[in-house]
């Protein structure tokens, strides 16, 4: 489970823990990310409990945009590194990713968006023929949309990368995870309980195995 934050947006940080219905386990995810006159930093850690600790997955991304007060304020550089291990499957590819991005929001915020282009570089990696593969490419894209006064808030990301798979015969990833909030700090005398429930489905094309999967969670969301 993984969720990437819009590039605009106030300082946010949380935790958020999930029942996973298709791993039939637990994950949960800390979240942190904060602009500045330079652009903005994100990074998340994924840990996955089956009951113990059984995986690890970690991003961190830097946006650069020292150019905000000018009219191309929506473009920024990205760069970005991918990573984890997994008691089972061993350790996940190291990747590394660098392009553009474009950002955009509402006049309110309580909408923001981006779509990032990227090179990616997954080392190691190489075809059925044992040819190497590592340069590769992947775009993303990010949401954040908030209704009714905040009480709901629909967020989430898409990937669409390329990655040679000779296990399995595939070369093309897909994946996205929406997420569905349900924010109690709106109820009256609630206004510092930053709890939030809802629910996030993954789905995949190529990412978990060969072929199309979704797994619908379970969560609760902290936020700071």
């Amino acid at each position: 489970m993984t969720l990437l934050l819009s590039s605009f947006g106030a300082l946010a940080q949380n935790i958020q823990l999930h029942y996973d219905f298709g791993r039939k386990g637990i994950t949960s995810t800390v979240e942190m990310f904060k602009p500045d006159k330079g652009g903005s930093t994100f990074f998340f850690v994924d840990l996955d409990y089956t009951p113990k600790v059984s995986g690890a997955y970690f991003e961190i991304a830097r946006e650069l945009c020292f150019w905000q007060e000018s009219k191309v304020n929506w473009l920024s550089v990205h760069v970005e590194y991918n990573g984890g291990l997994n008691t089972q499957a061993g350790s996940f590819n190291n990747c590394w990713l660098g392009g553009l991005t474009y950002s955009g929001h509402s006049k309110d915020w309580s909408k923001t968006w981006s779509v990032s282009a990227m090179y990616k570089a997954i080392p190691g990696t190489s075809d059925i023929n044992g040819k190497c593969q590592m340069h590769n490419f992947q775009i993303t894209g990010v949401w954040n949309l908030d209704f009714f006064n905040h009480w709901l808030s629909f967020n989430g990301f898409v990937d669409f990368w390329r990655e040679m798979r000779p296990w399995q015969n595939t070369e093309f990833i897909f994946m996205t995870e929406p997420q569905l909030w349900v924010n109690l700090r709106n109820i009256k005398g609630w206004e510092d309980i930053n709890l939030s429930f809802g629910t996030e489905v993954e789905l995949s094309a190529n990412f978990v195995g060969k072929g199309f999967y979704a797994m619908p969670t379970i969560a609760a969301k902290w936020t700071f």
